[in-house]
């Protein structure tokens, strides 16, 4: 099993699998990957926020439910993630598509909710 915790607070330069994580909202990134899945949490910082992103992310249903489930909560300002998937390759392909639109997401509230940030 793989466990990584990644320090993004208001940094420019950290990456997850590629995708540059530096959003100013994000204090703490991490992620585990085993054979049962990939669980991922992002702290936003504020419940609002994390709330924001949740609603976001929750109408993107998976193209392949039968062959990758996700399941995602809110607690303290942090959105947890889990993804199961028959393949590999079904969870890598989820997983990407899952930051990209989260990456999407955090950008819009980084731009238009200055009033949201905390």
């Amino acid at each position: 099993m793989l466990k990584r915790r990644v320090p993004a607070k208001r940094s420019k330069g950290c990456s997850c699998y590629g995708y540059p994580m530096g959003f100013q909202l994000l204090s703490v990134l991490s992620f585990t990957i085993g054979a049962e899945g990939s669980d991922f949490e992002v702290d936003f910082g504020s419940e609002e926020n994390a709330s924001i992103i949740y609603a976001a992310l929750a109408v993107d249903k998976e193209l392949q439910p039968d062959k990758v489930k996700r399941l995602m909560s809110v607690s303290d300002g942090k959105l947890s993630v889990h993804f199961e998937a028959v393949e590999a390759r079904f969870l890598r392909a989820s997983f990407s598509s899952f930051v990209d639109i989260l990456t999407l997401s955090t950008k819009t509230i980084e731009e238009f909710g200055k009033g949201m940030a905390s």
